[in-house]
């Protein structure tokens, strides 16, 4: 199974323009201007399309950037809260048993 992803279907998308064009030039019912006026405008479509999708992508790799930054931040605050806890628990543990405080051990 293929996997889909923006890249490929940017190439496609780019492939069917060039096609589209060629057929276009060869069963073309316009005059040679009407038919560079349509391509022209097609193409500055397809260039609009492109970078709207680029833009989207951007912002989108962005979100998840931020988003994975969140978790890190908070994955280390809980590991620093639960070595401080722990070193907290061996502190009192050390000094709750120390020989000769009167205490059995």
């Amino acid at each position: 199974m293929s996997e889909r992803n923006g890249s490929g279907g940017v190439l496609w998308f780019l492939a069917g323009i060039g096609i589209g064009a060629a057929v276009g030039i060869l069963f073309a019912p316009h005059s040679g201007e009407e038919t560079r006026q349509i391509l022209m405008s097609k193409a500055e479509e397809g260039r609009d399309y492109v970078k709207k999708r680029t833009q989207e992508a951007r912002e989108q790799a962005g979100q998840w950037a931020a988003r994975g930054k969140e978790v890190i931040n908070s994955q280390k605050e809980q590991l620093r809260s639960a070595v401080e806890a722990g070193r907290q628990a061996y502190r009192e543990k050390t000094t709750a048993s120390v020989p000769g405080d009167g205490e059995n051990i």
